[in-house]
């Protein structure tokens, strides 16, 4: 390293010591960081250059203003829905309702429970050893409609006026179709109380047949149908 160089660096330090504590005192700041401000490093810029001529080359300290983090762009909640139970740190919450109206709520939703050819014979006949499957299955879902809440754990308890279970026997495919019915009037929606008992009416066919196979399967829980609410009416198509 030349003398020259040498020099220049020393007198740069002596610059730095010097007006950086009158920088300091000016804006209040209580300790050194190298995140000083952007407006403090360009006034120590014009220092230098007024001395030596010349601005000097990039530092760690950098020369250019601090880069803003991108804020993610979110659309209205009209056009992008979101989740409600979640809160801003993406933890589990549970919705608080108590600002929504009161309105009549009904949710309709179903499954299907393949039976298999000698297992729908037996139903249909009310051989299975366990008893009478379609009536045990509708009085289990009445009653899983009724635990909802217990069984799903951020789910309001809601006081149900009706629940409706309906089982039916579909030859084509040798199944049980599962319809159920949930009705109340308040200030959320009961269309997990629908499909709660739908599931439920299923896995009792299940409980109920499964001395006879073990290749029954339950499948196509789904809303059919919802009204009440702000969110109005909707259908499966």
């Amino acid at each position: 390293m030349s003398v020259s160089l040498l020099q220049k660096g020393v007198f740069m330090m002596s610059i730095f010591r010097s007006v950086l504590p009158r920088v300091a005192r000016s804006n209040g700041w209580r300790c050194f960081s190298t995140r000083i401000p952007y407006d403090n490093i360009a006034e120590l810029n014009k220092e230098m250059e007024s001395i030596f001529g010349e601005s000097p080359s990039p530092s760690p300290l950098g020369s250019s203003p601090p880069q803003q983090p991108v804020q993610p762009a979110y659309e209205d909640d009209d056009s992008q829905p979101v989740l409600t139970h979640t809160d801003s740190s993406g933890q589990a919450k549970m919705v608080d309702v108590s600002p929504k109206e009161d309105s009549k709520r009904v949710a309709i939703a179903s499954c299907r429970v393949l039976l298999g050819q000698k297992v729908f014979n037996l139903v249909a006949s009310n051989e299975i050893a366990k008893g009478d499957v379609l009536t045990v299955a509708k009085i289990a879902g009445i009653t899983g409609a009724k635990q909802t809440s217990n069984l799903i754990p951020l789910c309001h308890n809601i006081n149900l006026s009706h629940v409706r279970v309906d089982l039916i026997l579909n030859e084509e495919d040798s199944s049980v179709v599962i319809e159920g019915e949930a009705t109340t009037s308040g200030k959320t929606g009961v269309e997990m109380e629908a499909m709660t008992a739908v599931a439920i009416a299923g896995l009792t066919v299940y409980d109920m047949c499964k001395a006879a196979s073990k290749d029954i399967c339950i499948t196509d829980v789904c809303l059919q149908h919802k009204s009440g609410g702000k969110s109005g009416s909707w259908s499966r198509n």
